[in-house]
This record gives C-alpha cells, sequence and structure tokens, in this order.
C-alpha cells in the first residue's frame, strides 16, 4: 500500500455535516460502543489475580527509537494532536486476556492518552465491533505516559487465539510533541482527525505511514506454563526490511507460526531496528545494540531466550548520511568485544542467548573487501568461540552456492543485503530448529 504522508491529507471526512444531528449521531454512536464494550470487557471477580496458575508474557513487541526523519515519510518529529492513531500488530501466542505497553521513551513531556481500546482487526484500519474494548490505565479510561517512561495498561478481557491480528487504537486530543515510534514497521498504521476510538468502520482513517507510534508490546494472560517469549535482536534483517509490507513475513514472523505449529505458542518479540550497529548510536536508527539490548529485553516480561544478529551495519553504515552519522571506524575484535557484552547483559537476566552469524552481503551498496574480511572475522569467532550458548550459522545457511560471499538469489530482495519472504522463511526454520 502506498504510504501517504500525514500533510498530504487534511480532510475531516463528514465535514459538510455539521448541524446538530451531525454532532449528536457519532456522539451517541461513539458512547454507546464505550458502554457496550465496558459491559463485555467486566472481568469475574479475581479474574486478573495469576495466583491462579495464569501468567503474563509478550506476545508481540516492538523496539523503540528517538523521533526522526526515519527511512520514509513519518509523524513522529510533529506529533499528534486531536487525532486517532490506529495500528494493527499480529501477536503470536494466545491468552484469556491482553495489555498493552506504551513507551514515551524519548518524549520530553508527559504524553496523555485521552482513550483507548483494542478490538480484533477485520482488515486494515476495520475493527470487529463485537471484540471492541475499551482499554484502562490505573481503572481509568484515561492514562499519562511519564517522559522518558511507558505505561501498561490493565488486562483487557478478550480472548485472543495464537496468530491473531489485533487493532490497537489511540486518541490523542492534547498536543504531543514529538512521538516516541518504530521507523520501518513493515505494516500500515492509520490516522485520522477528530476521536474515532470506538470507531468500528474504518473510513475516517484517511491517512497511513508504515511506523508504529508509543506501540511497544502487547502481552497476553495465559494458563500455559510452558509458555514463554523468544526475543529477536539485531538491525534491518531482524526487523523484516526486504519482506511484503502487512504480510507478517519477517524471520521473527514466520517463527512464530512455527512455533504455534509444533507446540504451545510462544510469544515472539522483534527487538530489530533497521540501520542499527552494535558499537554506537545512530540519529535515526536507534541506540547502540550494547546499550538498548538489556533495557530493551527486560521491558518484556517472559522472555527466556533471545537470538542476537548484530554488526553489518558497524561494517557497512559509515557514512554521513544525518541519519547514519559518522561514527568510527571499527575492527573485528571491536565487534567481538561487543557480542561478549550481549552475552553477558543476557546472561544477568537469566536468558539464554543464542548468536548468529552475519548473512552474505557482496554486491550490496556498502559492501567492501576490508569489510568482508572484518565479517568472515566475526563469523569465524562466533561459530567456534563457545561465548553464545547456540548458534545458528545464517551465514552458510544463506549463502550462494556458487559464492559464498553473496546471499543466495533465490532468499535475495534485491538489494543483495536482505532476504526477501522466501528467505525469512528459511531463517525462521534455522531457529525454530535450535529452539526444539
Amino acid at each position: 500500500m502506498e504510504r501517504q504522508h500525514r500533510n498530504t491529507i487534511r480532510g475531516r471526512p463528514g465535514a459538510a455535516r455539521r448541524g446538530p444531528a451531525g454532532r449528536v449521531r457519532p456522539l451517541l454512536t461513539a458512547l454507546a460502543g464505550t458502554l457496550l464494550a465496558l459491559t463485555l470487557a467486566v472481568p469475574p471477580a479475581g479474574a486478573a489475580d495469576t495466583a491462579d496458575g495464569r501468567h503474563w508474557t509478550a506476545s508481540w513487541g516492538s523496539a523503540m527509537t528517538r523521533p526522526s526523519e526515519g527511512l520514509g515519510p513519518n509523524w513522529s518529529e510533529q506529533g499528534f494532536e486531536d487525532q486517532t492513531l490506529r495500528q494493527v500488530v499480529r501477536i503470536a501466542a494466545g491468552g484469556d486476556a491482553v495489555r498493552v505497553r506504551l513507551s514515551n521513551a524519548y518524549g520530553t513531556t508527559p504524553l496523555r492518552i485521552a482513550g483507548a481500546t483494542v478490538a480484533r482487526s477485520a482488515g486494515e484500519a476495520g475493527v470487529h465491533p463485537y471484540s471492541l474494548r475499551p482499554l484502562t490505565f490505573n481503572g481509568r479510561l484515561a492514562g499519562t505516559v511519564p517522559p522518558g517512561g511507558e505505561l501498561v495498561s490493565d488486562p483487557a478481557w478478550l480472548r485472543a487465539r495464537p496468530l491473531e491480528s489485533l487493532t490497537v487504537t489511540l486518541y490523542l486530543a492534547e498536543p504531543t510533541g514529538p512521538a516516541t515510534f518504530h521507523p520501518w514497521a513493515g505494516a500500515t498504521s492509520y490516522l485520522a482527525d477528530g476521536d474515532h476510538r470506538t470507531d468500528a468502520r474504518g473510513d475516517a482513517f484517511t491517512e497511513t505511514t508504515q511506523s508504529w507510534y508509543y506501540l511497544s508490546g502487547v502481552d497476553v494472560l495465559t494458563r500455559n506454563r510452558h509458555t514463554g517469549t523468544v526475543a529477536t535482536f539485531g538491525a534491518s534483517i531482524t526487523d523484516g526490511y526486504g519482506s511484503t509490507v502487512d504480510g507478517n513475513n519477517r524471520y521473527p514472523d514466520e517463527l512464530a507460526e512455527i512455533l504455534a505449529e509444533d507446540g504451545p505458542p510462544q510469544g515472539v518479540v522483534n527487538l530489530g531496528i533497521s540501520g542499527n550497529r552494535l558499537l554506537s548510536d545512530a540519529p535515526c536508527l536507534g541506540e547502540a545494540g550494547v546499550t538498548r539490548f538489556s533495557r530493551d529485553l527486560a521491558l518484556h516480561p517472559g522472555v527466556h531466550t533471545v537470538v542476537v544478529l548484530e554488526g553489518i551495519n558497524d561494517i557497512g553504515a559509515t557514512g554521513t548520511h544525518p541519519c547514519v552519522g559518522n561514527p568510527p571506524r571499527i575492527t573485528a575484535q571491536d565487534l567481538i568485544e561487543g557480542h561478549r557484552e550481549l552475552i553477558r547483559q543476557g546472561h544477568e537476566l537469566g536468558i539464554t542467548v543464542i548468536g548468529a552469524t552475519m548473512l552474505p552481503y557482496q554486491g550490496a551498496a556498502y559492501y567492501t573487501e576490508h569489510g568482508e574480511q572484518i565479517r568472515d572475522e566475526v563469523n569465524t569467532w562466533i561459530r567456534t568461540s563457545g561465548a553464545y550458548d547456540t548458534v545458528i550459522d545464517f551465514d552458510r545457511l544463506m549463502a550462494d552456492p556458487e559464492n559464498e560471499d553473496r546471499i543466495r538469489p533465490a532468499y535475495d530482495c534485491g538489494d543483495h543485503l536482505h532476504p526477501h519472504d522466501t528467505g525469512y522463511r528459511v531463517m525462521a526454520e534455522a531457529v525454530a530448529r535450535v529452539l526444539r
């Protein structure tokens, strides 16, 4: 779907109907929807008490970055005012209830949520009306996320199925200022003027981008003691760049499907950020992996394993583009020490840390022979050092049999760096074999 920048579409649907009836009917419809959702959402006494054997685990998640121009048109720098933001995510594991995590990690002022809902997606910006639930925060329909902080909603008693797409809708009445966000989502987000949090139809949502805003996680309440969460950590390949937009074909998505087929579904949290580096920050591409690793993991409950695929942007992304910055030149030993630091942080959290070798990249825009030497040296260390708990050799798995320094053409999205849907499925199958 073609992305539309917020400034390109400014009309308010229904603007011609400004008489009393035109104002009252939408208000009554919204009120009725909210009352119905409140009635359906009331849980039995004690239902949120995990002492009965249920536990929360992260089912979906995304890593947040500071507001920036990002990798394409987005709404992060200008923020929102009297607008409704609707975002669709596919969860991995199901449960008896869901709760939503909202991040203001890079905000400098409190983020006020005037109202929010969660529902089953009906495709694009539409939702199934019977599933619409209000989100509450400490028992209130509105909430505030402090600067630099996170806000977790109360349980919403919507039974969620594995691999189900849920729609989270936020009404932002007051000016938000620049927005904490995830630059490349590989999914369409929708925007409407005014308060449309209870709309079942998506007609009012006339603006779109391919970023996520504020939404950092969805947890599920599950009775299955074997259900936990796998985190995937890295850069654009983990993020799923090159996969079909709105197709849920990133390798973590494919992994969630395989795990759901083979046993108790596991939550899968995607902590990839396109352009991210292991050792240095980038203005538009996230903080360094060594800085954000334990913090990002600790935000999501139930994580027992993390798959690490980092380093190719430290080798290649060394230009002076404003989003990239001007990072220092690095050696293979620098990257190895960075990997050791991730392993140390993961073990401190009690998490199994799986290392993945960097994929071939000959032919990519930033390929060099010197960079290839660094990649080979670091990959050899990942394979042979024994530092990681387990290793997945994406390098050999994805290489062209005719040229081991290039990605196999059948897996290449066309830029000689990122896989496409087929390649991501092959990667997921390799991860699943290690997790079984």
